[in-house]
């Protein structure tokens, strides 16, 4: 059974888990990360070098690391051709490019956000660099919304697009910021929450 490391805790553990769910892909989670350690163990590290989460582990030994590689992967080997990640080059592309951008563009201030309030002490927040990251957050977030004009998901339909950046937007709904009303992305963040059990289960959870 294929095996996934990594914290609950994690947002892009919790991509994988949500996708599984989507799939309905057979898996066991093992905790990693964080507080319950193991990345540092010669086994993890000889399928992770980097040392964090998630990493998935096949039955025959292979191994992979990257969250948004991940999800390609099991698609592509437990479900090749569902519209979740579209065949035909210019659909494909359009799912892709917003992937990419989770990762280029709107980790950095989100992280930045998320760690500043949850899991930086008080005394030690520097709340001037969060202040920066909000705005660049939610100016990042106003593109999305006006992708998001008239229709239900990024890329139109269902896709990992919505998987990739799934997780940063619970977040930004749930963390003490003042928000920008964007209709649009609302929408989305309720489509997310009542349509798919997967997010509610790993996603949509309080932050840790």
């Amino acid at each position: 059974m294929l095996k996934i490391w990594g914290r609950t805790s994690s947002s892009n553990v919790m991509k994988v888990l949500w996708l599984c769910e989507e799939l309905s892909i057979p898996h066991e989670r093992i905790d990693a990360g964080g507080a319950s350690g193991r990345t540092q163990e010669p086994h993890y590290l000889a399928m992770n070098p980097n040392a964090r989460v998630p990493t998935i582990e096949e039955p025959d030994g292979f191994s992979l690391w990257e969250s948004n590689s991940i999800l390609r992967y099991l698609v592509a080997t437990r479900k090749p051709g569902d519209p979740i990640h579209p065949t035909a080059p210019k659909p494909r592309a359009d799912v892709e490019r917003w992937m990419d951008w989770q990762l280029a563009s709107l980790n950095g201030p989100m992280t930045t956000l998320f760690f500043t309030h949850v899991r930086i002490p008080e005394a030690e927040r520097d709340m001037a660099a969060a202040a920066r990251a909000r705005d660049e957050a939610e100016a990042l977030w106003r593109i999305l919304d006006r992708q998001l004009a008239g229709k239900d998901y990024v890329a139109g339909g269902f896709s990992l697009a919505d998987i990739a950046l799934g997780p940063y937007l619970h977040r930004w709904f749930s963390l003490p910021v003042q928000r920008a009303a964007l209709d649009n992305l609302q929408g989305w963040y309720e489509r997310l929450r009542t349509q798919h059990t997967g997010y509610a289960a790993h996603v949509a959870v309080p932050m840790v």
